[in-house]
């Protein structure tokens, strides 16, 4: 069966305004599917609602299913039925959610659909009795896949339900993406600096056990009175329309018996997605005190994960699963005061540690920020429609956010510690030349003084390391002084990385002030006296491309003859290496590959000779036939180089490999307008927005940063200069290739889908 593009998604659940956690799960899932697939994947929501309520939904609200009408169920599923553009409808189950016994109205509107149908039960709860395990087991049957949060309730469903493994799937709760440098920012701002932020957040209930923490905190105050404990959520609606505020009434009668008025403050509200990030981000430990052995999952345990909380929780399947390896802290049992105060009372003393367990968790949880969740929902989506259509991703904003936060007065810096720029890592002259290029490209597309400002600040740096006799140095330390790496390290690429960047300065003068194009000319010429000292292959590709740049604006004839001899240089090393089934210009592949054939075509251009055309072509070809598998980039592992006597290494995939990959396809895609180039091009650059052997993403949606390296089984989340600098320009490379603010492609589904 094959759906047009315009197929869509109809998801079944409580939906905001409704104030419930999967109304809130389901509206992060909508906008997740939005942000990363756009209108290839359009969602519309089935909204649950019972007889007592009446709300105004957005827009994406298409129907509603009053939940109280056995009749109902039956009336809304032959609508959808009518709808040939609904492929799947996705349910999220909760037995709370549905009427009769057990919520059996549900499988009313399972029988009558005749759509595809995912069902994703919220709480999958051991030692059924009959007639739960026969609604269950109904629904499971009735559906053509079953998701479920997390591993253990896969495992009871297959247990105690008889449901087939190979039925379920496993797509962890989502969570939103937070800057960890914001901790101590958002701290200061709520006026809690000198405190020790303690915090447990969700609509408040009995089963939450808040008082077993409060019970725990009057001996912990006596030698820690600076704590303070925010209380965050409104009562649950239900509870509220069942017993008023009898619960949160209780809970301020122990804080007054207790004498902790000074420590715990309630914030009575359902605060705002943004408002509530903040405070779990200014929160040091997150308290997770349910009573519910069988609370199969929480939102709000997750959210405190992502926000780099230390977290103590009770043991339920959630959190067994989830602090391991010093990710926080978990109970042995339910309702146990002296537990949590022993607890509190570690992570108070031991700061360092308390910090580890906030780091642990702030980086596993990136695996689950909502765009991978999405992913995943999309996959699944695509596999049980039988799509074989194209898949297009969204373009992400250009954000400039972490490059303005990288650079100070004298440069950027080099590396970060997640998205919080490391000033102990100093400056290189490698990632200044890369930022200059960068702005001046982005200026020419986006003139503003900003981004002058920024140029002119890398610019700067470039023209302070540059030495007396016109040779560059690469490493400066925070405080602009030449540290000693400098006599330890070959300097080629970076002074070819240099001269890059000064004709780049230089080629787009007509962009550029005139101040600016005579400081670049004058570090050029004292540069270009040292052109004979460059004899690595990646320090004359660099170097050809400046060179090219400058001639492109100058058609100086000695410039012309520097790209020739250098030129012939590569086309040696190329000679001397190569053999019938290795076109390449070394005996192994390291970083930067590409850069190698790009600066032979650029030579072609000058010279017009064509075997410089001729080798470029073919190595770039080579190059390519090692990188794109199945549908996928993987490009040379930072493990080990690929030697072409040995096997290759696998994992260890850095941004600035996929840019290069990108940089040299558009200029192979215009030379000669072979399409396989822009259609390589366009799926390199998705290896970024999740089309990767992780199916996550590679970029920080908050700053506009890059991470690092795509690991094994992880990604490393630090977001240094380079990868930052290396994923902006090849986004603002396709700006050029966007009809849509989106990118479409076939994507690899082998192994996508984490059962």
């Amino acid at each position: 069966m094959k759906f047009e593009t315009g197929i869509k998604m109809l998801i079944v659940s409580s939906y905001p305004p409704r104030e419930c956690g999967i109304a809130t799960f389901t509206n992060d899932i909508v906008n997740a599917l939005d942000v990363v697939f756009g209108d290839t994947l359009p969602v519309e929501v089935c909204a649950l609602q019972n007889k007592d309520q009446d709300f105004q939904y957005p827009e994406e609200v298409s129907y509603v299913l009053p939940v109280d009408s056995l009749i109902d169920y039956r009336l809304v599923a032959e609508k959808i039925n009518e709808r040939n553009d609904i492929g799947l409808v996705c349910i999220q189950h909760e037995f709370g959610l549905f009427r009769g016994e057990y919520g059996d109205h549900i499988l009313s509107f399972i029988l009558a659909l005749n759509k595809p149908i995912v069902t994703v039960f919220h709480t999958v709860l051991p030692t059924p009795n009959e007639k739960r395990k026969k609604v269950v087991y109904a629904i499971t049957d009735l559906s053509d896949k079953i998701v479920v949060l997390t591993k253990n309730s896969k495992e009871v469903l297959a247990e105690y339900y008889n449901c087939q493994p190979s039925k379920i799937m496993v797509i962890p709760h989502g969570n939103h993406t937070v800057l960890w440098e914001q901790k101590k920012i958002l701290k200061d701002s709520y006026g809690f600096k000198d405190k020790i932020v303690l915090s447990t957040f969700g609509l408040i209930s009995e089963n939450k056990g808040i008082e077993t923490v409060l019970r725990a905190l009057p001996q912990i105050v006596v030698h820690h009175p600076e704590i303070i404990y925010l209380i965050i959520g409104k009562t649950h609606p239900e509870i509220l329309n069942r017993e008023g505020e009898k619960y949160r009434h209780s809970l301020q009668c122990i804080v007054k018996e207790l004498d902790l008025d000074n420590n715990v403050i309630f914030i009575n509200e359902y605060l705002k997605l943004q408002q509530l990030l903040e405070f779990l981000t200014l929160s040091e430990i997150y308290l997770f005190s349910s009573k519910d052995p069988n609370q199969t999952v929480s939102g709000t345990f997750a959210y405190a994960m992502s926000s780099g909380c230390a977290v103590i929780s009770t043991p339920i399947p959630h959190a067994i699963e989830s602090l391991v390896n010093g990710n926080g802290m978990l109970l042995k049992s339910f309702d146990n005061p002296e537990e949590f105060q022993k607890s509190i009372c570690y992570l108070i003393e031991n700061k360092e540690q308390r910090t580890i367990m906030g780091r642990n968790a702030f980086s596993m949880a990136r695996a689950t920020n909502w765009e991978n969740i999405a992913i995943q929902y999309r996959l699944l989506f695509d596999q049980l429609t039988s799509r074989e259509d194209e898949l297009r991703f969204n373009f992400p904003p250009i954000k400039l956010d972490h490059i303005k936060k990288m650079t100070t007065d004298f440069g950027i810096l080099q590396f970060s510690k997640f998205s919080q720029p490391d000033p102990e890592s100093g400056y290189t002259l490698d990632d200044n030349a890369r930022a200059l290029i960068n702005m001046v490209m982005y200026n020419k597309a986006f003139p503003n003084k900003e981004n002058l400002k920024l140029a002119n600040i890398y610019l700067s740096f470039i023209e302070g390391i540059q030495q007396h006799d016109g040779w560059f140095d690469n490493y400066k330390d925070y405080n602009n002084q030449l540290t000693k790496q400098n006599a330890e390290v070959n300097l080629e690429d970076a002074n070819g990385r240099a001269l890059w960047s000064l004709g780049t300065v230089i080629y787009h003068r007509q962009n550029l002030p005139l101040e600016m194009i005579c400081r670049a000319v004058k570090c050029w010429d004292k540069a270009i006296k040292n052109i004979t000292n460059i004899k690595s292959p990646r320090a004359i590709a660099y170097t050809l491309k400046g060179l090219y740049l400058y001639y492109e604006t100058y058609k100086d004839e000695e410039i012309k003859n520097h790209i020739e001899k250098l030129a012939d240089e590569l086309l040696y090393h190329y000679n001397i290496n190569s053999a019938e089934d290795w076109c390449w210009y070394e005996d192994y592949m390291t970083y930067a590959n590409n850069v190698l054939p790009e600066a032979m075509m650029y030579s072609y251009l000058v010279t017009k000779k064509s075997k410089y055309k001729k080798i470029a072509i073919i190595t770039f070809d080579f190059l390519l036939s090692h990188y794109f598998m199945k549908g996928q980039l993987k490009v040379i592992s930072n493990r080990g180089w690929f030697n072409k006597q040995n096997e290759r290494i696998f994992y260890g995939e850095q941004p600035i490999e996929v840019a290069t990959t990108i940089i040299a396809l558009d200029l192979f895609y215009q030379v000669t307008q072979n399409k396989k180039y822009k259609d390589q091009l366009k799926l390199a650059f998705i290896w970024f927005l999740g089309n990767n052997h992780l199916k996550q993403i590679m970029y920080n949606p908050e700053n506009g940063a890059s991470y690092d390296g795509l690991e094994d089984k992880h990604i490393n989340i630090n977001q240094g200069a380079e990868s930052t600098l290396c994923f902006f320009k090849a986004r603002l490379i396709m700006e050029k290739y966007a009809e849509k603010p989106s990118i479409q492609l076939k994507i690899s589904k082998t192994k996508s889908l984490n059962t």
